[in-house]
């Protein structure tokens, strides 16, 4: 029987998760990670390999966990993703390749490698994008989601009024038209999500991944960034559409993902119980990404709590509403 590490309350079923060759008792399965949707990820060690072994929330349905699982081998199958080693339909487990991090917003943040990082973000993302798209694969459509999600969980929230000024105008930019052609979109694309092993940038947590229009997956990783309009038109360069000025689309892409993604920073604060706004903050006072990404390096702000939720909330929806 292999043992469980790193989880008060580990399942006492997880070998069953893993293909019979590694069900040994040299085997060691420790907890490492808690997603938003409530999966569970595990560092798996046997055979002097390693591995990542994923397990869905109980209760998602075959068809949805199917639809992610063929998304990361379509992705895995392009270098885009960790190849997948094993995966169970009935405990809805995934087990991919580790991949050892080098970090790619250390790459990224180094005025040295600035460069290579936006040539190798631009490329990856022209990779996913050229890839077929699924059959059955659902559109993204953030606009609705967006528009659902301020008039309906957010509409009783109180918020700064240059937080309701974003949002109106991220949400009065035009929505994709019905005929404009959709790719295939990770549609979660933070750092987080982003893994460098040295020389290929790979993406994790496919669980988001939708039909979507090409410029939302750039317009949400250049957010996280907080690209400037220099980064911004490297980026379209390696993506292979360069702009001598930036596209409208893209700058409604970034407002639109910036007022969804603070957005539901925002209702996570108030599910955990955060009050709101309290009708002293502005713009002004409201802390940059810059600043709050400060405040995790240092410890002061915890995205574990309403309030580091609530400022990195109010933080994306400021610097997104900016550009």
């Amino acid at each position: 029987m292999s043992s469980v590490r790193g989880s008060s309350d580990p399942p006492s079923n997880m070998d069953a998760c893993l293909p019979a060759d590694l069900r040994a008792s040299s085997t060691t399965i420790t907890k490492i990670a808690a997603g938003m949707s409530g999966a569970g990820v595990y560092r798996i060690a046997a055979g002097g390999e390693q591995f990542v072994l994923k397990v869905s929330p109980p209760g998602q349905p075959a068809d949805e966990w199917r639809r992610v699982v063929e998304v990361q081998q379509l992705a895995a199958a392009a270098a885009l993703a960790p190849r997948i080693v094993h995966s169970n339909e009935d405990r809805r487990a995934v087990l991919s390749a580790f991949v050892p991090d080098q970090s790619f917003p250390a790459l990224y943040g180094d005025p040295r490698t600035r460069g290579l990082a936006i040539l190798k973000l631009g490329q990856m993302l022209r990779r996913m994008h050229d890839l077929p798209l699924p059959a059955g694969l659902r559109p993204a459509a953030p606009h609705v989601f967006a528009r659902e999600l301020w008039s309906g969980p957010l509409a009783d929230l109180a918020v700064p009024a240059f937080v309701e000024e974003a949002v109106q105008r991220a949400l009065a930019g035009t929505p994709a038209a019905d005929d404009e052609a959709l790719v295939l979109s990770h549609n979660d694309l933070n750092p987080t999500n982003l893994i460098f092993d040295g020389d290929r940038l790979l993406m994790l947590d496919w669980e988001t991944a939708a039909a979507n229009e090409p410029f939302y997956d750039l317009a949400t990783v250049a957010n996280f960034l907080r690209m400037d309009d220099s980064s911004s038109r490297a980026l379209l360069d390696a993506y292979g559409t360069p702009a001598a000025i930036l596209p409208d689309r893209y700058r409604d892409q970034r407002r639109l993902s910036a007022a969804l993604v603070g957005g539901l920073l925002l209702n996570r604060a108030r599910q955990s119980g955060h009050a709101g706004a309290t009708g002293g903050e502005t713009r002004e006072s409201t802390a940059s990404l810059g600043e709050v990404y400060a405040g995790l390096r240092d410890g002061s702000i915890s995205l574990a709590t309403p309030d580091g939720q609530w400022r990195f909330g109010l933080a994306m929806v400021k610097d997104g509403s900016s550009v």
